[in-house]
């Protein structure tokens, strides 16, 4: 019962995507041929929004569900692994057409191909589970 309210809200995030057009194809081919905004624009909120979160969080010393401070460490400094990581990002969504996030919405859709999706995705994560040791990082 206690995970009701994040399947709610899951089905609101998937209803915000799917009516801002975050997932369409379309949208996401117009983004990388820089013919529209839209997709900029519903990633500069987020950026945004996330950044306001996390200075709230920081700033009030706010505690999680089981009343714990959440502690958000700083990030390494680095660059080249950031590029490398952003590079296969892009390339996978640019080539898929979907980012990971909207995954779920596009099979609850009944976009069943995208299931392949899915499958590379889970897969690619089990690798790289196998392989986190002797990567380096």
């Amino acid at each position: 019962m206690k995970f009701i309210k994040f399947l709610l809200v899951g089905i609101v995030f998937g209803i915000v995507l799917t009516k801002s057009e975050a997932v369409s194809w379309y949208r996401i081919y117009e983004m990388f041929h820089f013919q529209s905004f839209h997709m900029f624009g519903i990633i500069g909120v987020a950026v945004f929004t996330g950044l306001i979160g996390i200075q709230v969080i920081k700033r009030k010393n706010l505690k999680d569900i089981t009343g714990q401070p959440i502690v958000i460490p700083d990030k390494e400094k680095g660059f080249t692994a950031y590029i490398v990581g952003g590079i296969l990002f892009g390339l996978g969504w640019g080539l898929v057409g979907t980012c990971p996030g909207p995954i779920y919405i596009l099979i609850g859709a009944g976009f069943w191909g995208i299931g392949v999706v899915l499958l590379g995705a889970l897969l690619g994560t089990y690798i790289y589970g196998l392989l986190k040791n002797k990567l380096p990082h």
